[in-house]
């Protein structure tokens, strides 16, 4: 016997796995801002002044 779809389930369970990439996703953009704004500040550009 078939089982009954649960569709309300499915969809909060997509919902779910699509918020927790878009969590990750969002997280990983900060860090790599983070990042370079890091090596920015620290690395300033030389500059010719003689």
């Amino acid at each position: 016997m078939a089982r009954k779809p649960n569709y309300q389930f499915e969809r909060m369970e997509r919902d779910r796995q699509k918020a927790i990439k878009a969590n990750e996703k969002a997280a990983a953009k900060r860090e790599q801002r983070d990042r370079e704004r890091a090596e920015s500040g620290a690395d300033p550009a030389p500059t010719d002044e003689t």
